[in-house]
C-alpha cells in the first residue's frame, strides 16, 4: 500500500543516490522527479567530485534500457498531467538488486513567468503544488517557501543525529586497590562495552568505617574483552613524538592511533583540539618504527558552496590547487617544524626556511618528503588502493557517506585510517550539523567494534579565538 508521495529535488539525489533506495521503503512510497532535476543533474555531471559522481551515477541507473513497459501512470495523476499538457514517464532506476519505479514528470511550458532568481525552485514548487505531492529537499531555503504556500515540504532524515554532544565513548569505573585489574573484566557492566571504549579507574581505598578515592586514576582501553592499561606517559617516553599530547584527550587520541590492533578511527573536535596535529605525530611514529610505509592526508575540497572555490577553478598543476585545501595539514607541520627549530641548533639547520605561510615552503616540502607524506584529492581516489600507509582523512563532517565509502574501500592490507572533522563545522550544502560524515562515524563507533571513537572537547586556543567561540 502506498503511503506517501515524494517530489524528488537534486539535492536529494547529488547528496546520495541510494537515497533513492531508503526513501522507496520497499514499494511503501512513491518517487517522483521532474525535467527541472534532471536538467540540473545533466549541468552536474561532467564535474569532477562527489556531485558529479552522484550525477553520473544516477543516470547509469536510469539509462535507457531500463525505460518501463508500463507507460506513463495512470489514474488520478494521468488526470492532472492531461489538464496540464504534461508527460509522465514511468522509469526505473536499477542499482544491484533493487528495481525502482520512478516517475518523471515532463513540463513543456511552465505557468510562472521567467525569473531572474530561484527560477528552478518555483518550477519545483509548481509541480508539486499540481500533483499534491510532499517535495523532498535538503535546501533548506526551497523548503521554507515551498511551506510557505501551503505545500507540503521535507528535508531528509536519513542516518539525522539529534544530540550530537552527547556521544561520549568514556566510561568510569572504581576499584579498590587491592584487587587486579584483569578482575575488571568479571564487571557486568563492563562486559556490556563494545571494545575501544575509553575506560577511567578511580582507585579505591578503605578505612574500618568508610570506602573513599585515593586519588589515583588509570586509564585504559576493552581491548576484546579485556582491559588494557595505557600508561600514557610511559608511551609519549617510549615514542618521542614531535610534539607531545599535553591533554588526557590529546594522549587517549594518540595511543589509539598508535595501537597495534586499531585499524580505524573516528576523532572529533572544534579548532584548537588538536586532532589533525595528533594524527600527525601519531603516523609519523608509525612511519618511524616501520608499522607503515608513510602517510597519506586526504581533505574534501568542499567549501562554503562557493564555486570559484572548488579545486578546478585554482591557479597551478594539481599539487599547486591542492596547496590552497591543504592548509590544516600545512598549519600542523609548520607548528611541528618550529617547534623542532626550538628544540636544537640541528634541527633549525635540517629544517631551514620559511614555514610561516600555506604555501610548500623549503622547510615544509623537506618535512614532507623526510616523513613520505603524500597528499590525495579526494575525487582520483576512486580506482586506487592504499596500501601500508596510515591516512588522515581530515573534514569529514563536509563528506557524505557514500564518500566514506568510497575512501573506506580503497584501504589495503597493512593499512590504518583515522577520520577527524568538527560536526558542528558545515560546509557542504546538502547536510547539517545533525546529518553529516562525521555524525555517521560516530554513531557507528558507539556500537561496532571495529572502529574506535572519540570525541576532543578541549580546545587550546588564544584569547582572541576564544572568546569568540565563546561570543558567537
Amino acid at each position: 500500500m502506498i503511503t506517501k508521495c515524494y517530489l524528488l529535488d537534486t539535492s536529494i539525489i547529488l547528496d546520495d543516490t541510494q537515497n533513492i533506495i531508503f526513501l522507496w521503503q520497499n514499494a511503501q512510497n512513491q518517487l517522483f522527479i521532474c525535467d527541472v532535476v534532471i536538467e540540473e543533474l545533466d549541468k552536474k555531471k561532467d564535474l569532477q567530485n562527489e556531485t558529479g559522481y552522484f550525477a553520473r551515477e544516477f543516470f547509469r541507473c536510469i539509462n535507457s534500457d531500463n525505460l518501463s513497459k508500463g507507460g506513463s501512470k495512470g489514474g488520478k495523476i494521468a488526470t492532472i498531467a492531461k489538464e496540464n499538457n504534461d508527460f509522465i514517464q514511468e522509469i526505473c532506476f536499477k542499482f544491484e538488486n533493487y528495481s525502482i519505479p520512478l516517475f518523471l514528470i515532463y513540463r513543456p511550458r511552465y505557468k510562472l513567468p521567467p525569473q531572474e532568481h530561484s527560477y528552478n525552485d518555483s518550477k519545483l514548487i509548481e509541480i508539486a503544488k499540481d500533483y499534491h505531492l510532499t517535495l523532498l529537499t535538503n535546501d533548506i531555503s526551497l523548503k521554507v517557501r515551498t511551506q510557505a504556500q501551503g505545500i507540503p515540504a521535507q528535508s531528509l532524515f536519513r542516518d539525522r543525529v539529534e544530540n550530537p554532544s552527547d556521544i561520549d565513548f568514556w566510561h568510569s569505573f572504581e576499584v579498590h586497590k587491592d584487587k587486579a585489574l584483569t578482575d575488571l573484566a568479571q564487571d557486568e557492566n563492563f562486559s556490556k562495552l563494545k571494545q575501544w571504549s575509553l575506560i577511567q579507574i578511580d582507585e579505591m581505598d578503605n578505612t574500618d568505617s568508610a570506602l573513599y578515592k585515593t586519588g589515583k586514576k588509570i586509564f585504559g582501553l576493552k581491548v576484546g574483552r579485556e582491559f588494557m592499561e595505557l600508561n600514557l606517559d610511559e608511551i609519549l617516553k617510549t615514542h618521542q613524538p614531535y610534539i607531545t599530547p599535553i591533554n588526557l584527550e590529546q594522549k587517549m587520541l594518540y595511543a589509539l592511533l598508535t595501537h597495534p590492533q586499531n585499524n580505524l578511527t573516528i576523532a572529533t573536535g572544534s579548532t584548537g583540539s588538536g586532532k589533525t596535529l595528533i594524527a600527525l605525530q601519531a603516523g609519523i611514529t608509525l612511519v618511524k618504527n616501520g608499522v607503515v610505509d608513510g602517510i597519506v592526508y586526504m581533505r574534501n575540497t568542499i567549501t562554503a558552496n562557493d564555486k570559484e572555490a572548488e579545486l578546478g577553478y585554482r591557479k597551478g598543476d594539481e599539487s599547486q590547487k591542492l596547496g590552497y585545501f591543504m592548509y590544516p595539514l600545512y598549519s600542523a607541520i609548520n607548528f611541528t617544524i618550529d617547534k623542532l627549530q626550538e628544540s636544537s641548533l640541528a634541527k633549525r639547520i635540517e629544517y631551514r626556511g620559511e614555514v610561516n605561510g600555506i604555501q610548500k615552503q623549503a622547510a615544509t616540502e623537506y618535512f614532507i618528503q623526510k616523513h613520505n607524506i603524500e597528499i590525495v584529492d579526494i575525487a582520483h581516489a576512486r580506482g586506487i588502493s592504499i596500501g601500508n600507509k596510515f591516512v588522515i582523512f581530515d573534514e569529514v563532517q563536509n563528506a557524505s557517506n557514500a564518500t566514506i565509502k568510497l575512501i573506506g574501500t580503497r584501504i589495503g592490507q597493512g593499512s590504518k585510517i583515522v577520520f577527524l572533522g568538527d560536526w558542528a563545522q558545515i560546509d557542504h550544502p546538502y547536510l547539517s550539523k545533525f546529518r553529516n560524515g562525521a555524525l555517521s562515524l560516530l554513531s557507528k563507533a558507539l556500537k561496532d567494534d571495529f572502529i574506535a571513537g572519540i570525541q576532543l572537547r578541549q580546545t587550546i586556543r588564544s584569547d582572541v579565538a576564544s572568546w569568540f567561540g565563546e561570543n558567537f
